[in-house]
């Protein structure tokens, strides 16, 4: 993984992008460099890191025959007084526009004042703030996914395999479909619109649902892998689906299933569609995903920034509710995941 950044820094900064994934003083460049300063909730995220790394190849490309482009990436460490003194550094050293994926989203509305006193813009995304907070100012902006979307999603996933093969997926026949669920964080708003919107679509398909166990793995692999191997020391093989909020959970689930060694493994869907998740669908560990599309969010967010710092009206055909960018997700399963290259 440092390997990974340490090559991403030495492209960036080969182009004129300076991009550093620590919480360390940013260099200070030439006034006419457009500085866009973004601060994430943490490097080691799949996702997150995807989206970064999708957003210096965007900016790499964009200052080919422009001026320099300063694109400070840098970690929040999941701490949100870090993130704070961060917004603090990009707003004292009068950065073009601050982008931000909160560590903690009731933090939106702090951020945004001190944003608005400065008159730099803000993007918000991948953890949307509270829609109040965000129409605080006309300037405050959110680029991410629906995330109740990526819910239904997962439930159409279980649907469509139980519709296709009903002992697929309820192996013990009893008419109903018994799951787990693995949860990202305690009280993120993503976590609990997939959580909610997955078995909500199954109701309404008019399938049976048994929830046997809920636990949260705070997006993280090994997390997940350790409550998913108590959870079947629990339930052995009753459990017929597992939910996760997001891919890298889902791994983790399908490393405590392998590792149990289990005859009769039950079906894993995530959400993100990273490279390792639809590795995991190839291989038919996972049955399938819901796509989020960070090159995409990336391109949003970062074309919504440069229009931002060059006082440019934003097309209000390309915003929904005057602050907000959705990017749609898709699904992703054995039959289209080469489609796909995570």
């Amino acid at each position: 993984m440092r390997s990974m950044f340490k090559r991403l820094f030495a492209v960036a900064a080969s182009v004129g992008i300076f991009c550093m994934m620590s919480a360390c003083a940013a260099e200070k460049r030439p006034d006419k460099a457009l500085k866009i300063g973004v601060t994430i909730y943490r490097k080691d995220d799949a996702f997150i890191n995807s989206l970064c790394t999708d957003l210096q190849n965007i900016a790499k490309d964009k200052v080919k025959g422009e001026n320099k482009i300063q694109l400070n990436i840098v970690d929040g460490q999941s701490s949100q007084t870090a993130q704070d003194d961060q917004v603090d550094r990009f707003l004292s050293r009068g950065y073009s526009v601050l982008c931000v994926n909160l560590v903690d989203r009731t933090a939106a509305a702090t951020i945004i004042g001190k944003a608005k006193r400065a008159n730099m813009p803000v993007v918000f995304f991948n953890r949307e703030p509270v829609e109040e907070d965000l129409r605080m100012w006309e300037k405050a902006y959110y680029v991410g996914a629906d995330a109740a979307q990526s819910g239904t999603i997962q439930g159409e996933i279980i649907r469509n395999a139980y519709k296709k093969n009903p002992k697929s997926i309820d192996r013990n026949g009893d008419g109903k479909i018994q799951y787990v669920m693995l949860e990202g964080e305690e009280g993120h708003q993503d976590a609990l619109l997939r959580t909610e919107y997955s078995i909500r679509y199954l109701v309404k398909s008019g399938l049976k649902v048994q929830k046997l166990a809920d636990n949260t793995a705070n997006w993280q692999r090994a997390q997940a892998a350790e409550k998913m191997s108590q959870l079947i020391r629990q339930y052995g093989e009753r459990t017929e689906a597992v939910f996760c909020n997001n891919d890298e959970m889902a791994l983790g689930a399908i490393d405590a299933i392998r590792e149990s060694k289990i005859k009769n493994r039950p079906a894993v869907v995530g959400v993100d569609g990273t490279q390792a998740g639809c590795d995991a669908i190839r291989k038919g560990e996972m049955l399938g995903t819901a796509y989020n599309d960070a090159e995409s969010q990336a391109k949003a967010i970062f074309e919504l920034s440069y229009d931002l710092a060059h006082g440019q009206k934003i097309d209000p055909s390309k915003l929904k509710d005057q602050h907000y960018i959705y990017i749609p997700y898709q699904m992703i399963t054995a039959e289209n995941v080469n489609k796909y290259d995570g």
